[in-house]
């Protein structure tokens, strides 16, 4: 695993075993957590086994189903009781023909000279014995099949022991038969005797190994420790193809692309990162950074690493950093804001947050970094209120943010009242204005709003991929 390069949190292990087993292993550097470095070791290795439960069973042996534990430990009780039967009924019948049995041969001692004389004398002894002393043709074979060395008193005796015992066996077993209380006091006796004899303090029961509890290091967090911190620079195009460079690149004039597309999104991560896709369709996607194409070639297209529909879009692409808030917002003008960790997906088809029906779609989020909000329409009239006027959601077609006569939301942005609302247009200029200068288009939400102030980008949006390919650091 090493020489794989599989363990980026081990430096070298050593083994310096004697009589007694000792595995060394040496962490990359003293920061290195070792509960984390150990579980690796645990998912990666041998030196630790985890089993799978599931209890899809036969019941009584007929029917397949999915049990609980109750249902499953009641199931297995019924079948030891009814093992317990099978048993009991079996024992009952050698007990039965072995009496049988024992009272012939008990015939045979009390007649033991006539019947050593037709045994002799008779060419067929079997009919004349059943005839003269009235035995079963069982109790005859018996004495036919008896060995002459066995004709002593004390075989005798034995057999009258021996069937005095059984007679009384057979008695308790009737009686457990009979009786559905003594079934299950008998069941929980030999539970009880297998717990004895494969207990703790046994040789036989003593454990090889040991079960212990889940470790609290979550499955992500696992992942990222196996994965070599680098830095990267994700590249989304407009056509949808992503790729990540090596390094932080800000320069993308020099970064090749298909006929008739260019950058879309670009934004530095790490190879431990997991960058969140989200969709015209309210939907938020997860995507691994390690597991992204790397920087040779055009990348691959970003519907191979998620279940993306094929008439949704992608609205934007980022790297999840956790704790923010986002304020989401439909084409129709509707949103609300979420918490950044609520957007996190475990599987390919994502994770739905903003309900959209057609002809809706998601348009638009940003990140909240102040207490008010500016809206834009594709009317190029903007509106700017409180954010406290929006509700804070997990889920949900959200609330107006502004309303529209004609067409619908174009972009949105929060911003601090003592910063003042600023935009970038396609040359990478910044411009701003400050509260004050932005009076007449305070209002509240679902305004109509005012038509943008001069200047603003003809785009209709706040940021803009810059002209000449260089990449924005992401809020």
């Amino acid at each position: 695993l090493i020489n794989e390069k599989k363990l980026p949190l081990v430096a070298d292990v050593r083994d310096e075993s004697a009589e007694d087993i000792r595995l060394v292993i040496e962490p990359r550097s003293r920061t290195v957590d070792a509960g984390l470095l150990m579980e690796s070791l645990f998912k990666l290795s041998e030196l630790e086994s985890r089993i799978p439960l599931n209890m899809n069973v036969l019941v009584r042996g007929r029917i397949p189903r999915v049990v609980g534990l109750a249902e499953a430990l009641t199931e297995w009780l019924t079948h030891r009781r009814q093992v317990l039967l099978r048993r009991s009924r079996f024992r009952l019948a050698q007990i039965e023909h072995r009496l049988v049995v024992l009272g012939g041969y008990l015939v045979a001692y009390l007649n033991l000279d006539k019947v050593i004389k037709i045994i002799r004398n008779e060419d067929e002894p079997k009919p004349v014995l059943m005839k003269t002393f009235k035995l079963s043709d069982v109790q005859a074979d018996a004495i036919l099949n008896m060995r002459l060395r066995n004709l002593r008193k004390l075989e005798e005796i034995q057999i009258k022991t021996e069937d005095r015992e059984l007679r009384a066996e057979r008695k308790s077993l009737k009686e457990l038969i009979s009786s559905e209380k003594e079934q299950w006091k008998k069941v929980a006796e030999e539970i009880k005797a297998v717990r004895t004899k494969f207990s703790p303090k046994t040789a036989l029961g003593k454990r090889r190994t040991a079960f212990a509890e889940a470790p609290e290091h979550d499955e992500a967090a696992i992942e990222e420790a196996l994965v070599e911190r680098e830095p990267i620079t994700v590249v989304v195009s407009e056509k949808g193809w992503i790729r990540a460079l090596r390094g932080t690149v800000t320069d993308l004039s020099s970064i090749a692309f298909k006929a008739d597309d260019g950058p879309k999104f670009a934004f530095p991560a790490e190879t431990t990162s997991r960058c969140l896709v989200f969709a015209s369709n309210g939907r938020f996607y997860t995507l691994d950074a390690a597991r992204l194409p790397g920087g040779r070639g055009h990348g691959e297209p970003i519907r191979l690493f998620i279940d993306l529909e094929q008439e949704a879009d992608v609205v934007a692409v980022f790297r999840h950093q956790g704790g923010r808030k986002f304020l989401l917002a439909s084409a129709q003008g509707r949103g609300f804001v979420v918490p950044e960790d609520e957007c996190l997906a475990n599987t390919r088809k994502g994770k739905q947050v903003l309900n959209v029906t057609q002809p809706d779609a998601a348009r638009a989020i940003a990140v909240v970094e102040g207490e008010l909000v500016a809206s834009i329409g594709e009317n190029r009239k903007m509106v700017i209120f409180s954010l406290d006027q929006v509700p804070e959601m997990t889920r949900g077609r959200g609330v107006r943010l502004q309303r529209y006569k004609d067409g619908g939301l174009s972009d949105l942005k929060t911003f601090r009242a003592e910063e003042g609302l600023s935009w970038t247009d396609a040359a990478a200029r910044e411009f701003s204005l400050t509260l004050k200068e932005l009076a007449d288009w305070r209002g509240n939400r679902a305004d109509a709003g005012r038509l943008a102030p001069k200047g603003f980008p003809r785009t209709n949006t706040f940021k803009q991929m810059p002209a000449n390919g260089k990449s924005r650091e992401e809020s």
